[in-house]
């Protein structure tokens, strides 16, 4: 998931792709058809796309009518027919959606302009605030914590406007051609759950009990259709997240879907279990974000107040990640305990990993699942035994140091 950085620095870099004077003529084309008059774009700069996308920021050097200063052009490349859902479509009909609503409560960009042919978006550029990811490696704690509180609350304002808009969603996927619009994770997941007991017993030793099966087939159930279900960005990692005046914005819906939101929760427990920057935050701090998330949503899911409903779907949830995550980021027999992301300050998979377990076990005996502590404790030593007693030295993000 988020081991790609889709956001890049202040500083101009001119994007070195061969790709980028198409992309400059082809939103020139596109924004012209839209405002009807000749419409001239100048000084691109990289914004970090990825292999599926050519991200930049454009200047509006001439129009005879009134444009944003500034633009951020994406353009994707022809589908590679390898992917399991088609990036452009998740990403131009998220957009669509998210700029149905009053620019006050909107949390991503405004989407200007879209070609589905040409496979281009032009939207808002939001600016060249710092992102999550840029707060949580600063130096800065009290920053840290707002921009935390804020990305809570911005995520819960998500879910609650977004809530019911599941049949919209899919009207517009199926516009732009799509054939599978369902949560990425979830297939992840569910492969999880198939293959990584074995993983697991010959990798680390440790067999499976019937009792942590059956739980997690229950826990699984949060991947079908509920009534907690809102629109989800799914990718929603500190790099994919603006820090700004008005809260976090969210930045990239390549596999945007609608899910139980309690997935996206669960992120505020233990933090961002898909990125290559997860580290530990103060605990005080998770507590503070799951209050502050609860506090948005309680709006539409009354009953969510209630821990005797939230704490269960909450600690599913964590199972899963846990459970997935383990299944992208354990080093198979004879594979080396590289961080996360190679080129990115990351933990250790190890660590990262060993933490994450630790906590589904203390989280496991406050929810009476003594099944589940013993398995977790059990595969917290033998990640130990295999990596060493550094795997137990998950550091805090530095700007908690």
């Amino acid at each position: 998931m988020s081991v790609e950085i889709t956001t890049g620095s202040p500083e101009a870099r001119v994007p070195a792709s061969s790709g980028v004077t198409d992309t400059v003529g082809t939103a020139e084309s596109v924004l012209t058809s839209r405002t009807g008059a000749p419409v001239r774009l100048a000084d691109p700069e990289d914004l970090g796309g990825s292999d599926r996308s050519v991200v930049m920021r454009v200047r509006v050097a001439e129009t005879p009518f009134e444009l944003p200063r500034t633009l951020v052009v994406k353009h994707y490349g022809a589908p590679s027919g390898t992917e399991r859902s088609d990036p452009f479509a998740h990403e131009a009909a998220s957009c669509q959606l998210a700029t149905a609503l009053p620019p006050e409560i909107r949390v991503g960009p405004e989407l200007i302009a879209q070609d589905s042919d040409r496979r281009l978006l032009v939207l808002e550029d939001l600016g060249r605030g710092s992102t999550l990811a840029d707060v949580l490696f600063a130096d800065d704690p009290r920053a840290a914590e707002r921009a935390l509180l804020a990305w809570a609350r911005s995520l819960g304002r998500l879910h609650t406007t977004m809530a019911g808009r599941e049949a919209d969603f899919d009207a517009l996927m199926r516009r732009l051609g799509a054939t599978s619009w369902t949560d990425p994770v979830a297939e992840d997941i569910r492969q999880a759950l198939t293959e990584l007991p074995e993983v697991i017993e010959q990798t680390l030793g440790v067999a499976i009990p019937q009792a942590v099966t059956e739980r997690l087939d229950r826990a699984a159930q949060l991947l079908a259709a509920s009534k907690y279900r809102s629109f989800s960005p799914s990718d929603i990692c500190p790099d994919n997240s603006l820090v700004t005046g008005n809260g976090a914005r969210f930045l990239d819906f390549e596999w945007a879907c609608v899910r139980d939101i309690a997935l996206d929760a669960a992120y505020l427990q233990f933090p961002f279990p898909s990125s290559w920057c997860s580290y530990a935050m103060p605990e005080h701090l998770a507590e503070s974000m799951l209050a502050t998330w609860r506090s948005e949503v309680v709006e539409v899911w009354p009953d969510l107040d209630q821990d005797e409903v939230l704490r269960p779907r909450l600690f599913e949830a964590q199972m899963l990640w846990v459970w997935v995550s383990t299944w992208w980021f354990l080093p198979r027999a004879g594979q080396a305990d590289t961080p996360i992301a190679a080129h990115m300050p990351s933990p250790r998979r190890s660590t990262a990993l060993a933490e994450r377990w630790k906590r589904l076990c203390t989280d496991a005996e406050t929810s009476g699942n003594s099944e589940v502590a013993e398995y977790a404790n059990r595969v917290v030593d033998a990640l130990v035994e295999r990596f060493g007693s550094g795997a137990l030295e998950l550091r805090t993000y530095p700007a908690f140091r």
